[in-house]
This record gives structure tokens, C-alpha cells and sequence, in this order.
């Protein structure tokens, strides 16, 4: 009797993507941002972004856009920033082979000094079939080093490994392994990282079509006092256009989070961090409690 085909697993970045969106994203409290998105009657879109963080004065923004050649499979997305970074990246997809994508990203920074970090240029592949998801990427003005990583699935089950090769030196410069099993309720992560000296668990558990909670656990042997970071989550959906997300972690700080759609095409989010332990203190400089909302335009 033969198997059922395998989905394919995510790739090794997006590893415990689950619990790591419920416990980073929609959390928007370490400022004021605004994003607008547009979108052309042949396919180009174009986005505006912008951030203040609420510690400094200046805003940062970017302006990108992106335009898609479906025949040819090519997709162009070029992009500048506030900073004077100028950043493209070409993607070619299923042309060569079913399943391959071929990438190149690079960026420019004319005000830096040359030799001084002022561009860079990554080459990509990434190939997925049933039950398999391959990434490559060499960057080519940095070491040059050679990175790759690879995720096998099957019914459920996750093994993945990155390691990252020094050309130049001719040593491996970083090695990383994780499991996992995924359901669609749920999903358990465990990941061995910087060169197996930095561990980490994760779990996601959707309770209901309503609340989604998680955890997060991590423990790095070069940190002095040898603890355990623990984080637990939540979200709860109010109704189909509103959310809020709480979150706390072992060292007292508490976060708050509330979304809302406004209307089609518009979406506000609203965040407040507070840490419990100074919770009588002042804090002008609003480092220790932090407050901010973001606003999405699409169109």
C-alpha cells in the first residue's frame, strides 16, 4: 500500500512560525508606524512604509515596488530607505525546474565608505518537493560564505539543519539542528542553535476557532546566571475584525496588544509594554513601559 503524497514542510526560517508570530507579531509598542500598500490594475504593487520609534526622533521610511512577469516566472522588487539604502531583488521561479527558485538580493549604501559594509549581493536557490524543502545561499562579498539548509516532513514529523560554510577560511563558520511535529491544532518546535550552545522549545495550540495560545523557552549556556527565558501567549478573536493578544515572560514584563479592521483595506493595531516589577517607577525616557500603534492602508 502506498503512502499519501507529503506536503511540503516549511522552510528552516519558518520553523515554529506559529508560535513565533503569537508571541512577536501584532505587538506594536515600541512606537508609531504606518504602512500604506497599492496595488495596479496589471499587478505592480507598491508600498510605503514608515517608523518612529518612540526612543529617538528620527522616522524611518522606505518606499518599495514590486512587479511580477507571470509567463516568464520573474518577479523585480526594488526598494530606498530613508537610511540612502538602495536594495533589489530579482526571484526567478519554476522555469528551470518544478519546485525551483532562483534569487538574487542585493543592497547599496552610496553614503557609506567603500569597503565599509556599503553593499551587499546574496545568491539563492530553494527547492521544494513532497516532503522536502532546500534553501542555498551564497553571499558573495561576505567571507564569501556559503550557507544551506534542509527540512525533511513526514505525517507531521519535522528535521531540519543549517550550517554555514566560510570559503575563505575554509571552516564551517555556524551548524544548527531542530525538530518538530505539526498538527493543525497544534505544533511542538525544538531547536539547537549557535552551534548547539543556544536551545530552544516552542508550542502552539489552537484551543479554539476563537483563542490560540503558546509558549516559548529558551535556554543559552554563554549567559552567566544559566536560566531559562520563558514566555506564555495568547489571542483571542473578539469577532472577524477584531483581536487581542496578551503575553508575559519570567522577567515581569507584560504585553498588550489590540487589532482592529476599521474597514476593508484599513487595519489599526494598538500595543502597551509594561514591566510589572517597576511598575511604581517614573520612566520618561520610555524605556521601561513602552506604548505605540501601528495604521495599514491597502488598496
Amino acid at each position: 500500500m502506498s503512502s499519501l503524497p507529503q506536503p511540503v514542510p516549511p522552510s528552516w526560517k519558518d520553523l515554529g512560525k506559529s508560535s513565533t508570530d503569537l508571541l512577536q507579531k501584532d505587538y506594536p509598542f515600541n512606537g508609531t508606524a504606518l504602512e500604506i500598500k497599492t496595488k495596479t490594475p496589471s499587478g505592480v504593487t507598491f508600498k510605503v512604509a514608515g517608523s518612529r520609534p518612540s526612543h529617538t526622533a528620527p522616522i524611518h521610511g522606505e518606499l518599495e515596488t514590486k512587479g511580477f512577469h507571470k509567463a516568464q516566472g520573474l518577479t523585480f522588487t526594488g526598494a530606498w530607505t530613508t537610511s540612502n539604502v538602495l536594495k533589489t531583488q530579482i526571484e526567478l521561479e519554476n522555469q528551470i525546474a518544478k519546485g525551483l527558485k532562483l534569487d538574487l538580493t542585493t543592497t547599496l549604501a552610496p553614503s557609506k565608505p567603500e569597503g565599509k559594509g556599503n553593499k551587499t549581493a546574496v545568491l539563492a536557490a530553494v527547492y521544494k518537493q513532497s516532503g522536502f524543502h532546500s534553501r542555498a545561499f551564497l553571499d558573495v562579498l561576505k567571507g564569501p560564505t556559503f550557507t544551506a539548509d534542509t527540512v525533511l516532513g513526514r505525517d507531521g514529523f519535522l528535521v531540519g539543519a543549517e550550517a554555514a560554510y566560510n570559503v575563505t577560511d575554509g571552516r564551517i563558520s555556524r551548524y544548527q539542528l531542530a525538530a518538530g511535529f505539526n498538527a493543525p491544532e497544534y505544533a511542538v518546535t525544538l531547536h539547537a542553535l549557535n552551534d548547539l550552545k543556544s536551545f530552544s522549545a516552542s508550542y502552539y495550540h489552537r484551543v479554539s476557532a476563537d483563542v490560540e495560545a503558546g509558549a516559548k523557552a529558551v535556554y543559552d549556556t554563554k549567559l552567566t546566571n544559566g536560566g531559562v527565558a520563558i514566555e506564555v501567549g495568547t489571542k483571542t478573536y473578539l469577532d472577524s475584525a477584531a483581536f487581542v493578544k496578551a503575553k508575559i515572560n519570567n522577567a515581569g514584563v507584560l504585553a498588550l496588544g489590540y487589532t482592529q479592521s476599521l474597514r476593508p483595506g484599513l487595519k489599526a493595531s494598538f500595543g502597551l509594554a509594561l514591566d510589572t516589577q517597576k511598575l511604581n517607577e517614573v520612566d520618561p525616557s520610555g524605556q521601561v513601559h513602552k506604548v505605540g500603534m501601528s495604521f495599514v492602508f491597502e488598496s
